[in-house]
């Protein structure tokens, strides 16, 4: 099962890799992007990860639809929990559609420290992705390359400047392994104007998860 596992792994970004290249045939150049956003806490798809506030780096090349990055949350507190260093990459059609893989890794997870560049699914973890984008409407889907399958959905509606959503997973998204709805939730953004030229994203959210009955306020800026 695991090297049917590996099998799906190199295929998928095997494809990738062959997608963005006829993408990036078409296209100049490319653009870097880099960036950091700061949160009150980090909450992914209904869990929280380190129960502190948080800043959360990014760096990506994009040229077409294809980007490759780099996304870390660390803490800004002495608890570590929930530190995380990913890497990515994905592909967006015009029709909305688009994939992703990305490598999970956590350094503080027992063992994995002066263990990253053993790529097995001891200390990484891998997923694959898929979104379409239909007018208002998001629906999305990823599956873990672990040895429990894990599933997540995911369905989005964006109306003037909020958002909502609703996910649903099982095995390490959920309390008893069992399918159940972890995420639901509302967001809006405003710029706050700090001098007539520049001005400051922030983010907030209220959200929910019905299947370990907790609920989440969560406020962040974007650098």
């Amino acid at each position: 099962m695991l090297k049917m596992k590996k099998l799906v792994t190199v295929i998928f970004s095997s494809l990738l890799l062959l997608i963005a290249t006829a993408g990036m045939a078409q296209e100049s150049t490319g653009s870097w992007n880099v960036g950091a956003d700061l949160y009150n806490r980090y909450i992914w798809r209904g869990t929280d990860f380190g129960n502190s506030p948080v800043v959360q780096p990014t760096v990506e090349y994009s040229v077409g639809g294809f980007a490759i990055g780099a996304w870390g949350s660390y803490s800004l507190s002495a608890n570590t929990g929930g530190t995380e260093a990913d890497l990515y990459m994905s592909y967006a059609f015009d029709s909305g559609l688009s994939f992703t893989f990305t490598n999970y890794y956590f350094p503080v997870e027992p063992g994995s420290t002066g263990n990253y560049f053993d790529f097995s699914n001891k200390y990484h973890t891998y997923e694959i992705g898929a979104s379409q984008a239909l007018g208002d409407f998001s629906l999305s889907g990823y599956y873990y390359l672990n040895q429990n399958n894990d599933l997540y959905f995911e369905a989005g509606y964006s109306f003037k400047k909020v958002d909502l959503f609703v996910g649903a997973g099982n095995e390490s998204y959920t309390t008893d392994t069992n399918f159940n709805v972890v995420n639901i939730g509302i967001s809006t953004s405003k710029e706050i104007p700090i001098t007539e030229k520049f001005s400051l994203p922030v983010t907030g959210s209220v959200i929910v998860n019905p299947d370990k009955e907790q609920i989440f306020f969560v406020v962040g800026i974007s650098l």
